[in-house]
């Protein structure tokens, strides 16, 4: 009997699908995964970070706590500058942080409020400074972030990702040191309505402070004269038009009916970080 082959209907070794097509159809269905956790995450942002509890957010703080021992500032000027936020939260700014100043080296004219009730405090930003009460108002602008829970917003995917794996494999995890150590301080930024928000904030702090509030737009004038985005940072990027800002705060001022008089010097510690001999 002669044996002639024939070729099997179907072969489960070979594809009928095209190459190309199979592989579109994978990685179609990977940007979707991936644009489905994206999603997930932002939602995640907005339900669960501002509700993150206190002690969670402390564990959360350790991540970036360890680059901060690395900031190099005079004792002195660190001492004046708590001393100066904690007169402001004690008198007039209650918040259920414990803020812990830090001054970090730089010539870039910024500050961050970070996780835990950690500020940044940039040198670049003491040298624009010409009175106390203009250092007050930008610092109260940063517990105005902190009163609104902001910065947890600003790092909000990131610090979803950390708090998962906090909760799973405890606070001291590889995963969250190196979440936290990928993230820099230009990843903090916030919406133009938290950072007005945030003045408000820092206007009415003034007021109470100091019973009026000489300084309260003295930086955002300097940042409107200057124009440059990338010097002022985290002051300029995101924020409102610096005019309408400015216009903001000072008819929000007139409204409310806060007087305007004589600034006070800056401490002589922060005029010796500020003009390093």
């Amino acid at each position: 009997m002669k044996f002639t082959a024939n070729h099997p209907g179907i072969n489960v070794n070979v594809t009928p699908t095209h190459p190309l097509k199979e592989f579109a159809l994978l990685a179609v269905g990977l940007l979707a995964i991936v644009a489905a956790v994206y999603l997930a995450l932002g939602l995640a942002v907005d339900l669960i970070v501002p509700r993150l509890s206190m002690n969670l957010e402390k564990k959360l703080a350790g991540a970036f706590t360890g680059r901060l021992a690395q900031t190099d500032a005079t004792t002195d000027s660190s001492r004046s500058l708590q001393a100066l936020v904690d007169r402001l939260q004690d008198r007039c700014a209650p918040l259920p942080y414990s803020i812990t100043i830090h001054i970090h080296q730089s010539d870039a004219v910024n500050a961050a409020a970070l996780p835990g009730g950690h500020v940044v405090v940039f040198s670049g930003l003491l040298a624009e400074m010409t009175s106390e009460n203009e250092l007050a108002f930008v610092l109260a602008h940063e517990l105005g972030h902190y009163a609104h829970r902001d910065h947890l917003r600003g790092l909000g995917r990131a610090l979803v990702l950390m708090a998962a794996s906090t909760l799973l494999f405890g606070a001291d995890n590889s995963i969250s040191s190196m979440i936290g150590q990928g993230m820099t301080l230009s990843e903090l930024s916030f919406s133009r309505k938290q950072e007005s928000q945030a003045d408000a904030f820092a206007l009415e702090t003034l007021a109470c402070h100091y019973g009026h509030v000489a300084g309260a737009t003295a930086f955002f004038k300097k940042i409107h004269r200057a124009g440059d985005p990338g010097r002022f940072g985290h002051y300029f990027s995101s924020h409102p038009e610096n005019q309408r800002r400015i216009d903001h705060l000072e008819k929000l001022a007139g409204r409310r009916g806060y007087p305007s008089k004589n600034l006070l010097p800056l401490p002589d510690d922060l005029i010796v970080l500020k003009n390093p001999s």
